[in-house]
């Protein structure tokens, strides 16, 4: 018996299957970037300009309705969240939602951080939590997609119209890839690594005439950051959202945004591009199905992420896991593909719409050998 068993033939052609960065859009290169702005002041003409358009694509792609305002913040998603957490919280009750790592941080923000006495929904990995707990006269923090555990509500339906709360949803790795439900979302955020491939350092901000309403009738009992300022003698700082950032951002990354968000409207726009996602996540079932080793962490198919699909594998362990993922790097033929630490061990594999179906059809065969390879 050999130490090594025989790799696979054929690889994925752009083997790049990580849940952020994610994978750039086909074609991309640098040199397809506009650079006119790069070396200018962001403040200029020309800066405050594609700052701008790339704001209006985002909108247009989207679908983001002219109720609701788009702004790009530092800090990435995250940012964005906290933005979101220490300028409008306070004011009446609070829940968070949490069934993996991202939504147990918005947890810690509101129970340590803001000491806000939060009600706390919990669900383990791999499950969604009872949304129909949710007291909506309070505002709600939740993770539209659990990055980390694969889990993603299903659609808006669960979040009350008549709601006296703000719905804060932090969509990072839905956006571009799920329906999301404007009507229901007062504050929703992400960053443009996940979906879009994009550079990171950069949050979006999107904000509802509630969460404005809010921000411009209550004002926190703790200090805020220069950076989480959006609001001046009472008013919302309007400039934010229309490309005027409050601290100096990325031009480059700005332009590898429009990049992505011109890509995206080139092949249809949102539907497309979930579309897409859709089909990479169907393929990557079909390998899952085929192999009694593997499973969804998602057991219930109904709740299941079509950007950040999270696998199990039997009888694996964290080193398990490490030794697959270097084994797959080491041939080129898949990046990035453990687990987040803290989720239980198991393989990540984006499938938002930069990724193409192909690519993850032939992932199966790799899968297979670094299993067995693993294994042995």
């Amino acid at each position: 018996m050999t130490d090594t068993l025989p790799p696979p033939a054929h690889k994925p052609a752009r083997p790049f299957f990580s849940s952020g960065p994610c994978a750039k859009p086909p074609g991309w290169s640098p040199d397809k970037l506009n650079t006119e702005s790069l070396g200018r002041s962001h403040r200029s003409k020309i800066g405050k300009a594609r700052l701008q358009l790339c704001i209006d694509l985002m909108r247009e792609v989207l679908q983001v309705p002219d109720t609701h305002r788009i702004g790009i913040v530092p800090g990435s998603d995250t940012g964005a969240v906290e933005m979101a957490m220490w300028t409008m919280l306070g004011a009446r009750p609070v829940t968070t939602i949490a069934w993996e790592s991202f939504g147990e941080g918005w947890v810690t923000d509101a129970l340590k951080q803001l000491k806000l006495d939060p009600t706390i929904i919990r669900a383990d990995y791999g499950q969604l939590p009872d949304l129909g707990q949710v007291d909506w006269s309070h505002d709600v923090v939740f993770t539209w997609n659990g990055t980390t555990s694969g889990v993603r509500v299903p659609n808006g339906d669960w979040i009350a119209a008549d709601r006296e709360g703000l719905a804060i949803a932090d969509a990072t790795s839905a956006v571009f890839a799920q329906d999301i439900a404007w009507d229901k979302v007062d504050v929703l955020t992400f960053s443009w690594q996940k979906v879009l491939g994009g550079e990171g350092a950069h949050g979006v901000l999107i904000l509802g005439p509630r969460a404005v309403e809010r921000m411009e009738n209550h004002t926190p009992e703790w200090p805020l950051p220069k950076v989480f300022r959006l609001v001046s003698k009472g008013k919302l700082a309007e400039g934010v959202f229309k490309g005027e950032t409050i601290n100096t951002p990325s031009m480059l990354a700005v332009e590898d945004a429009i990049f992505a968000l011109e890509w995206g409207k080139s092949l249809g726009g949102l539907q497309a591009l979930r579309a897409r996602a859709d089909a990479n996540a169907a393929a990557l079932d079909a390998i899952v199905q085929e192999r009694g080793w593997l499973g969804h962490l998602a057991s219930d198919p109904a709740t299941r992420s079509n950007t950040s699909v999270c696998l199990t594998v039997e009888g694996a362990d964290e080193v398990m896991i490490k030794t697959m993922a270097k084994l797959l790097e080491e041939q080129d033929a898949a990046y990035d593909i453990a687990g987040y630490r803290d989720a239980p061990p198991g393989l990540r594999i984006w499938c938002g719409a930069t990724v193409e179906t192909a690519d993850i059809e032939a992932l199966g065969p790799w899968l297979d050998w670094a299993y067995a390879s693993a294994r042995r």
